[in-house]
């Protein structure tokens, strides 16, 4: 290995996660088997208790797989420390990686409280999957210092992250911050800081056209699916990745990119609409595009 990449590697001693949602406990669980002193912070201890107990699963079920030791599931888990108090969790923290809600707002608000309490030398990630990684940086004193890493769900199995660079990214932490995703055992790629990146704006043109064909009779969701799937390769047709995804997320993202970018293609259909305000959101409400 470039041993210019192992240095890099080297300065992240200690990752902390924000969030313990969906997102957040994976990025924390990946952290952990990649050696890192890991600290997974929520305002919610229910939330950080929920977070371990998948994390114990999901570390669980690969040991029983094989695909990792007990010895290496324990070190995993005894890496991992949660807190409530973001100040406490941060403090020491190398790389902080935001995973809250995908509101511009909140995200700037916190990148502000961070840039008041975290360590000169430390890089702040945010894992927006389309947000704007220039406003989000703009809300501190160090832009140059902010990142996007997008990690995909669930990010414990997924191979990519997408890593954003702004116009004022120093792209010495680009590539720590690059290091660090690969360390995890992910795949990097670099895209530039525009609405949508790379993966949203394709994922989410594909998944709106989908949920057109469904909204005008064209084929059914499964078998709408079925067709990227056996035809194109797909792993997982568009219609099930939004439902993992969450329809109200997916609603955002497209609302956003339509607004940012005035493409009608972005446009998000009626049938996505009215399923979000009948609470048909997906997996985690058990009932979206299929019953779960």
């Amino acid at each position: 290995m470039d041993s210019q990449i192992t240095n890099r590697k080297s300065e992240i001693r200690c990752v902390a996660v924000i969030g313990a949602g969906t997102m957040g406990h994976g990025i924390a669980q990946v952290a952990a088997m990649a050696g890192y002193q890991t600290r997974l912070t929520d305002t919610s201890s229910d939330a950080l208790t929920a977070a371990m107990r998948r994390i114990g699963a999901n570390l669980t079920g690969a040991v029983g797989r094989s695909k990792m030791t007990p010895e290496d599931a324990d070190a995993a888990i005894a890496r991992i420390a949660t807190a409530a108090d973001l100040t406490a969790s941060v403090r020491e923290a190398d790389l902080v990686i935001e995973a809250v809600a995908e509101d511009l707002a909140s995200k700037e608000q916190l990148f502000r409280q961070l840039d008041a309490v975290v360590g000169d030398t430390a890089i702040l990630a945010t894992n927006t999957s389309s947000l704007s990684i220039t406003r989000i940086a703009s809300a501190t004193r160090r832009p140059e210092r902010v990142v996007g890493l997008h990690f995909f769900n669930p990010v414990h199995i997924m191979k990519l992250v997408e890593v954003v660079a702004h116009p004022r990214s120093d792209p010495a932490v680009i590539a720590v911050a690059r290091a660090a995703a690969e360390q995890m055992g992910k795949t990097t790629i670099l895209v530039r800081d525009t609405p949508g990146f790379a993966s949203s704006r394709l994922g989410v043109v594909l998944g709106l056209e989908a949920m057109r064909m469904v909204e005008q009779g064209v084929a059914s969701a499964a078998d709408v699916d079925t067709a990227m799937e056996l035809g194109y390769g797909h792993p997982m047709g568009p219609l099930r990745v939004t439902d993992l995804v969450g329809l109200d997320v997916r609603l955002n993202i497209a609302e956003y990119l339509h607004r940012e970018l005035q493409d009608p293609k972005f446009d998000p259909p009626r049938i996505l609409r009215d399923k979000v305000q009948r609470g048909e959101l997906g997996k985690k409400t058990g009932r979206g595009f299929y019953e779960w």
